[in-house]
């Protein structure tokens, strides 16, 4: 089991920056694909960023350029530096983890953080 833990979100004015943490216990985070989704209600789960555990990351387009993934295995913490905000990143951000090789698919994902809100005012 692993249990992750949010926090970071926040209002922030377009073009400004925030740092999400996802906080990880139970066991070590580097056996596991990390991945931050985000999600608007009435709006499917959306893939954000991920980071396999040979290093790799990934990006939806939408974001790349601007996020970058980031992990720290001794820490047990995995982060999304938010560059460049926009009034479209505003959503519920979550930090999820897997088995084996990252995917974008948030139904194959097998833990889950309850979630910190980011809002982007324009």
């Amino acid at each position: 089991q692993v249990q992750l833990v949010e926090s970071g979100g926040g209002l922030v004015q377009a073009g400004g920056s925030l740092r999400l943490s996802c906080a990880t216990s139970g066991r070590a985070i580097s056996g596991y694909a990390m991945a931050w989704f985000r999600q608007t209600p009435g709006k499917e789960r959306e893939f954000v960023a991920a980071s396999n555990r040979s290093g790799g990351r990934y990006y939806a387009d939408s974001v790349k350029g601007r996020f970058t993934i980031s992990r720290d295995n001794a820490k047990n913490t995995v982060y999304l530096q938010m560059n460049s905000l926009k009034p479209e990143d505003t959503a519920a951000y979550y930090c999820a983890a897997k088995s084996g090789n990252y995917v974008r698919n948030p139904r194959l994902y097998d833990y889950w953080g309850q979630g910190t809100q980011v809002t982007v005012s324009s």
